[in-house]
């Protein structure tokens, strides 16, 4: 059994790109840009009203100020503005050259016409310059970005309608256990549903992988080595749930072996999820996870999760939220990190989840995130500050 931190340092750094691909920028939400991107031009590309108003030289604000045009977003102005005069001008439309600023139009009194005086005691600028925002060739987004929608407009902004984007890791998805059905058959005698394979697909799309679940194996080498060869030869990743303890039907570390998969570890100091594994090969990386829900959903936050990122060159960093404690948690057990699933309460505190251990997987529906007390501690008091992990 290797501490936590050992297991994740192994993980990530076996990690190996996964390729890269051209997509249109439609479907680029949640993906890992695979380049650098620059603009291609100045943002603003010109000077440009901040507000509906007058465009003038702040030098004549307390004359009258004959209106020469009217400036619409999109249009260019025709003439530059000189002593006394301004332009009519609308909200992003281009600034004429002699204006230094722009008075907002309820700052303003209608004297005829054409002529115009300035009623406030004074104005900003409000004008947007040329290249304050972005400078031509400047680096706006980096590789290694999980692309969301703001990075979708800045995308959009500098005319990168085909970004390139990391390849989406295949995850392949087995269930092993004589005792699981199918979600949609309804249990015989000492048979429960197949919730791992669901929950771990979901987790893996919710992520950007692309999942594929294989199906439930019987708890015979020859049934798990059949599904394991399928999922390796159309997969970069293979989850297998259950059949990684100590039992004698637990055959799953025995058959990645003799499929010359190297295993890197067997056992994590971490509670739920101990008895996870991981092994890979030249083509594919395998994860052994325990048949319980709640070990899988933990060990897939904490470990896959992480890993599946690394592949497309993102370092993915947890949202944490720190705040106390609502209530002292003792342990009784102290060999293993423990990751807890806690709740945030209204008045802005910690409380742990109520749950029966790593089958009751819906104690996980009203969990805020999971905090990790380290191997050693048996008890954390009340008001303590501690770190949540969000999920």
């Amino acid at each position: 059994m290797i501490p936590f931190d050992q297991a994740f340092d192994i993980v990530m750094n076996a990690a190996r790109p996964i390729g890269t691909e051209r997509i249109r920028i439609e479907q680029a939400l949640n993906r890992i840009l695979a380049e650098d991107i620059a603009s291609d031009m100045d943002i603003p590309p010109f000077d440009k009203a901040a507000m509906d108003g007058y465009a003038c030289c702040r030098a004549d604000l307390g004359r009258e100020l004959t209106v020469v045009e009217t400036i619409a977003a999109g249009a260019a102005p025709t003439q530059s503005i000189g002593e006394a005069q301004c332009a009519k001008i609308m909200t992003g439309a281009a600034v004429p050259k002699g204006a230094d600023c722009v008075i907002a139009v309820e700052f303003t009194e209608q004297l005829s016409e054409q002529t115009i005086r300035f009623t406030g005691k004074h104005t900003a600028d409000n004008i947007c310059l040329r290249a304050e925002d972005i400078k031509s060739g400047q680096i706006i987004l980096s590789k290694g970005e999980k692309i969301q929608p703001e990075h979708i407009a800045v995308l959009a902004t500098v005319g990168c309608v085909e970004p390139l984007v990391a390849r989406q890791p295949r995850v392949g998805i087995i269930a092993t256990g004589d005792e699981l059905v199918e979600p949609s058959a309804r249990p015989g005698s000492s048979q429960i549903r197949n919730s791992n394979s669901y929950q771990l697909a979901a987790q893996v799309a919710k992520m950007g992988a692309i999942p594929r679940y294989y199906g439930i194996a019987k708890d015979t080498n020859a049934a798990i080595d059949a599904l394991l060869n399928k999922a390796v030869e159309e997969s970069d990743v293979v989850l297998l749930s259950g059949g990684v303890s100590m039992g004698d039907l637990d055959l799953v570390p025995g058959i990645l072996k003799n499929n010359k998969i190297k295993l890197l570890f067997e056992n994590v100091a971490i509670k739920p999820g101990k008895p996870t594994v991981f092994g890979l090969s030249e083509n594919i990386f395998c994860f052994g996870l325990p048949g319980n829900p709640v070990s899988t959903f933990v060990v897939f936050e904490i470990l896959i999760k992480p890993f599946l990122y690394k592949m497309m060159g993102h370092d993915f960093r947890p949202a944490s939220i720190r705040a106390p404690l609502a209530k002292t948690i003792s342990l009784r057990r102290t060999d293993r990190d423990t990751f807890m699933p806690v709740t945030l309460t209204d008045n802005g505190t910690v409380a742990p989840m109520d749950y029966h251990g790593s089958a009751d997987i819906s104690a996980m529906c009203g969990a805020d995130g999971l905090i990790r007390i380290p191997a050693g501690i048996n008890e954390l008091c009340e008001g303590t500050l501690v770190h949540i992990r969000t999920i």
